[in-house]
């Protein structure tokens, strides 16, 4: 089991799951949204995904017909992505995460989109797309 809460602790919330496919995404809209190289996301069934606080405090972007972002309206940290097409499924930020993940990082995606600056130096797969 892990929990997770956003920058401020308005949003709080409980995966009863392992997390599954991790990857650090290098995509353009991954990096301008965490402000870093890249994004450490994960899969969770959205069944086993729980507000334990602030659900009521999340802010959601329409990327796109097909995706949302939700964010932590008082702090702005990113919490977690959801698909129309797959709503069996949330993909989580990592980085939100207060319990120890020992679960593996898979692999890199998106690294034909990643910054210039950004130098990838692990054994980690690595897939131009996702």
């Amino acid at each position: 089991m892990h929990q997770g809460e956003c920058l401020c602790g308005k949003v709080k919330f409980q995966i009863t799951q392992k997390i599954t496919d991790i990857a650090l995404c290098h995509c353009s809209e991954c990096r301008r949204v965490q402000g870093t190289a890249f994004a450490t996301n994960g899969n969770v069934e959205s069944k086993n995904f729980k507000f334990l606080r602030g659900e009521n405090n999340l802010t959601e972007f329409k990327e796109n017909d097909n995706k949302s972002r939700f964010f932590c309206q008082s702090c702005g940290a990113p919490i977690m992505a959801k698909l129309k097409n797959n709503p069996d499924y949330t993909r989580v930020r990592l980085g939100t995460i207060t319990t120890d993940v020992d679960e593996a990082i898979e692999k890199h995606i998106f690294t034909q989109s990643k910054a210039s600056w950004d130098t990838i130096c692990d054994d980690i797969p690595q897939h131009k797309e996702w």
